[in-house]
């Protein structure tokens, strides 16, 4: 099969997430199985105009904040130059409604998540009015395609905003094992060490991260907090750690090579995620991989990835109260700590990328030989 996918970013981009290590790992897979493979995606300086990573065939144009009106026209250019058997597109942002121009080339649509009102918390109202007129088009656009998504919690959002339920398909992600796993791990940290690891994005809510740290540090004044990754909420992040006076416990990381981050995760205690939302959460089964029990919103995608009671625990959104109460909880009992962290890898272990692989691309070729079926008539 020769495929062609589109998504705002490839998996080299400085700003990539877990969406685009999603999408790549199905498409390095796909070439690895033979398939041919095209991506077209926004630039980035230092990316240029065309690149290959793992086999992919990338194809980049325009900035991200314009990728929405210059990726269209790439896509075009390719299904006009080659005969594709399927278009995969990545919806993680804006649509780029390629069921409008596909053709006779039917669209597989994967979804991490869908922003929703979550998107009011990231950008100005003008901004996140627009982003969410633009997913409310969706099942119009969309509603003869069929949908791949990571979590069950994703699948029930497009089930309520009127999608067939038929057309969506729940695959997990995987995880890859190997670059979690160390030989000679390095033991916790004697310090109570807690950590976040996320974009720093202004919609994760770390702030709420931050400030659970305060009601810990206040019970537990040698605690330190690690925040660990990137992104335009820094600053804000910074500015409030200096309001409360904890420049001397919380540390921002920034990047971190993968060998580093891992060697970090295995040392430190508890994992934080304050996150309102997530497609599924693959920075927890991460941090279960390396030993860390998990305190995480009650949120969609959250909830799917943290078994509560088993490999960490849930508590209401924006509340660093009840974050603080369970992650002195476990700092506080270590047999606690470690019956927790026992099930967090058992519940890691389950995770596989190649699994995930031959479900998305089984996936694929039923799509591809259908092609774009009708929608189905409600029996109402």
């Amino acid at each position: 099969m020769r495929i062609l996918a589109v998504n705002w970013r490839d998996i080299n981009d400085p700003m990539a997430g877990g969406a685009e290590q999603h999408l790549h790992h199905i498409l390095a897979g796909a070439v690895r199985r033979g398939w041919q493979v095209d991506l077209c995606c926004a630039d980035y300086p230092g990316g240029g105009p065309r690149g290959q990573v793992d086999g992919v065939e990338i194809h980049r144009r325009g900035h991200w904040t314009v990728a929405n009106l210059t990726v269209p026209t790439l896509v075009r250019e390719l299904l006009r130059r080659n005969r594709y058997d399927l278009i995969v597109e990545d919806i993680n942002k804006i649509p780029f409604y390629t069921p409008l121009y596909a053709g006779k080339v039917p669209v597989l649509a994967v979804v991490p998540h869908l922003f929703g009102t979550t998107v009011y918390r990231e950008t100005n109202a003008l901004v996140a009015t627009y982003v969410y007129a633009a997913e409310s088009l969706i099942p119009r656009v969309y509603g003869r395609c069929e949908f791949e998504v990571i979590s069950p919690s994703t699948r029930d959002d497009l089930i309520a905003r009127g999608l067939d339920a038929a057309r969506v398909t729940t695959i997990f992600c995987g995880l890859e094992h190997e670059r979690f796993t160390l030989a000679d791990p390095p033991s916790r940290d004697d310090t109570p060490l807690l950590v976040s690891w996320s974009r720093l994005r202004r919609y994760k809510s770390l702030d709420v991260a931050i400030r659970a740290f305060d009601l810990v540090q206040q019970q537990m004044p040698d605690a330190r907090l690690l925040i660990m990754g990137r992104g335009p909420d820094e600053k804000r992040l910074r500015a409030l750690v200096a309001r409360l006076g904890m420049q001397d416990k919380v540390e921002f990381r920034g990047f971190q090579p993968w060998d580093e981050l891992v060697r970090t995760l295995h040392r430190c205690h508890v994992f934080l995620n304050p996150s309102p939302k997530e497609g599924w959460g693959l920075t927890v089964i991460e941090a279960n991989q390396c030993g860390l029990p998990v305190v995480a919103t009650d949120a969609p995608g959250l909830r799917d990835s943290v078994r509560d009671g088993e490999t960490g625990v849930l508590v209401p959104y924006g509340d660093p109260q009840a974050m603080a109460e369970h992650a002195l909880l476990l700092l506080r009992d270590r047999e606690y700590l470690e019956r927790m962290a026992t099930g967090a890898r058992a519940w890691a272990a389950t995770f596989d990328w190649n699994r995930c692989i031959d479900e998305s691309l089984e996936l694929m070729k039923r799509t591809a030989a259908q092609g774009t079926r009708p929608t189905r008539k409600d029996p109402r």
